[in-house]
């Protein structure tokens, strides 16, 4: 199975500082997604459309000319006579689009999860409207949307601002292990339904020195990543 992705991933934390605060982190995930979406091979209309230049990832993650929050991974038709971009290493090539295709959330969960749940949940209700239409609200096509949804389970972890250190203290500062369930329970419940397809990720990061990382169920997260991205293929296939 191509699991590009989930290294992706494991290479946000693995040996290094992890800041939740950088912004390119979900067109990352996003990117390796699309390329694992490829090379499994199980829509011959991606693989093709690939191939032919038709569709890409959007660099601004925009649709030319349509108002809206921008999403981590905006898959779409590119514009005809425009430049397109191909990265070494890449078969999806990148470009200004003129639809929506696919288009991808992430969301990382690591520290003060309870407290920022709310936040999240109601910017991935919104961006999952906003895959279907502009800003006024019109319906712009038929798009796949997909959330990922990382949930730290570590038993503490520790959070950076600026050159300070915070960690978790199971009393006033919740470890994710004490968090976890109950932020997957209502990201279950008030998310996924958004959603064509919703992919969680269990992992457990203490975020400080020798900075480990690992699967809750590395067995589970690839069968479970696998079926995702067959399920979007058969998606994808249905409506393009």
């Amino acid at each position: 199975m191509s699991r590009r992705m989930l290294d992706a991933f494991e290479a946000l934390f693995r040996g290094k500082i992890y800041r939740h605060r950088s912004n390119n982190q979900g067109d990352q995930l996003a990117t390796e997604l699309y390329e694992d979406l490829y090379a499994i091979g199980r829509s011959t209309k991606f693989v093709s459309d690939v191939d032919k230049v038709c569709r890409g990832i959007s660099l601004a993650n925009v649709r030319a000319g349509i108002s809206a929050r921008r999403g981590d991974g905006t898959l779409g038709e590119f514009i005809h006579g425009q430049s397109v971009l191909e990265v070494p290493g890449y078969k999806v090539r990148r470009g200004p689009v003129a639809t929506l295709d696919i288009g991808i959330e992430v969301k990382i969960l690591n520290k003060a999860m309870v407290k920022q749940v709310n936040d999240r949940i109601a910017g991935l209700q919104k961006q999952a409207e906003y895959f279907v239409t502009g800003r006024d609200g019109r319906a712009r096509g038929n798009p796949i949307s997909v959330a990922i949804l990382a949930i730290n389970h570590a038993a503490y972890t520790v959070g950076y601002e600026g050159e300070r250190a915070y960690k978790t203290d199971g009393r006033k500062h919740a470890h994710p292990s004490q968090e976890a369930a109950i932020v997957e329970a209502r990201l279950r419940h008030e998310v996924v339904p958004s959603y064509d397809e919703a992919i969680i990720l269990r992992y457990s990061a203490t975020n400080d020195d020798p900075f480990l990382f690992s699967w809750v169920d590395k067995g589970a997260t690839e069968r479970e990543y696998g079926a995702a991205l067959i399920r979007l293929a058969a998606e994808y296939e249905r409506r393009f």
